[in-house]
């Protein structure tokens, strides 16, 4: 019997809503640090911290460089003990960083704390497949798994129109209540609802639990497109703000609004096209035509904010509205087929390798991205990155994607 069939619709979609949610608080734990950078860049005189943009990039990649280490090691947690365990573990961890970088000192004791908060928030990332594929039939895993993966853009925004104005007005620590309380509170959702799924009993043939990276190179080739979608998307995520406050001249507060507001476009980006994989039966065809549609809006986008007068700089906000959502969108669906590739033996594992290859690239965004918009502008930065999903196009397996069950 499916186990979606075990519990009603009602449960089913407040498991996935629970888990939505808790994925939101820990990405607003894990990205929420970008959104210290002016606050950290800011001349000490003028009550900053004083940092060099790209030091203070390196101190908002901590969480991700965190999360990045921490993903595959999750991903045996989710296997082994399931979801609803390591999402309590994980944000537990995550709210034990976050108060440590709110009583931190220092620079040092601050990226430090970021990190172990990292390492926290990387349980939500891997706790994703298993949940959806178990308690989801296939007709319906792609809006799902959309829903789940709408979780980042709603985090990032939580971040974007809370963490900047705290920051700015009331200091570091005071910024980084906004992603520890939600991390808390997430503990206590996850515990009152969420439910991990039954797997079927292993085969003594193998069966469900064989190692899937051994079938063939589907998911190496999902693996490696979603690295080269994935930087683009930490580049508007890390530094669409900062150029908006420091270049165009805006406030914190309605740069800060903007950036939320294009987290919702992110989030129905990422449904959408969930929901179209659904219909058209695929998950890799609408991520091939969303790495075509990332390239020419980050093209776009690289143009306009290097022309930077008038009407450029109008079009240029909007594109950058246009490229939050555009990047983002893939994620539901590389989740979905790996998770459906990879069986309930191994999601755990796959989605692990799946988020750390991604956040390998995307821990060097702020840095070395810091270093690029010193020299060169935030123009050459955006039409550089439009490369990348360039290079997906060919490397998404289309041709290799197994039926949908």
């Amino acid at each position: 019997m499916p186990a979606h069939t075990l519990i009603s619709v009602r449960r089913r979609w407040a498991i996935l809503a629970a888990g939505t949610l808790a994925s939101a608080a820990a990405t607003t734990m894990v990205t929420g640090p970008a959104f210290l950078i002016p606050e950290l860049h800011t001349p000490v005189a003028d009550g900053g911290r004083g940092l060099s943009l790209a030091a203070a990039g390196l101190v908002a990649a901590a969480t991700t460089a965190g999360q990045m280490v921490a993903l595959l090691p999750w991903g045996f947690v989710v296997d082994r003990r399931g979801e609803r365990f390591a999402l309590v573990a994980g944000l537990a961890v995550a709210v034990l960083g976050g108060i440590g970088a709110m009583l931190a000192p220092g620079t040092v004791s601050l990226a430090l704390a970021l990190f172990l908060a990292g390492v926290g928030g990387a349980s939500a990332n891997s706790a994703s497949g298993r949940v959806v594929v178990g308690w989801f039939p296939p007709e319906r895993r792609g809006l799902a798994m959309g829903i789940r993966q709408a979780a980042q853009p709603i985090g990032v925004g939580l971040g974007a129109a809370t963490m900047a104005v705290l920051a700015a007005g009331h200091g570091v620590a005071a910024a980084l209540t906004v992603p520890t309380v939600a991390c808390a509170l997430a503990i206590l959702l996850v515990l009152a609802i969420v439910l991990d799924p039954p797997r079927p009993p292993r085969g003594a043939d193998g069966g469900d639990h064989a190692n899937p990276y051994r079938a063939d190179g589907f998911l190496v080739r999902v693996h490696a497109a979603s690295v080269l979608l994935v930087v683009p998307q930490f580049l508007v995520w890390t530094f669409g703000l900062t150029w908006l406050v420091t270049d165009l001249g805006w406030e914190p507060g309605p740069a800060g609004l903007l950036v939320a507001g294009t987290q919702v476009a992110g989030a129905a980006a990422r449904i959408g096209s969930g929901w179209v994989s659904d219909l058209v039966g695929s998950r890799m065809r609408p991520m091939r035509a969303i790495a075509v549609a990332a390239a020419l809006t980050m093209a776009l986008l690289g143009g306009a904010a290097s022309l930077a007068d008038g009407w450029a700089t109008a079009v240029a906000v909007v594109l950058l509205v246009v490229a939050s959502a555009v990047t983002v969108a893939d994620n539901g669906l590389a989740y979905t087929a790996i998770a459906e590739k990879a069986g309930p033996y191994w999601s755990g594992r796959a989605l692990g390798t799946q988020n750390t290859a991604q956040h390998a690239f995307a821990a060097a965004v702020p840095p070395l991205f810091g270093l690029l918009i010193t020299a060169w502008g935030y123009g050459a930065a955006y039409a550089l990155a439009a490369v990348l999903p360039l290079l997906a196009v060919g490397v998404v397996p289309v041709g290799r994607e197994p039926r949908i069950r």
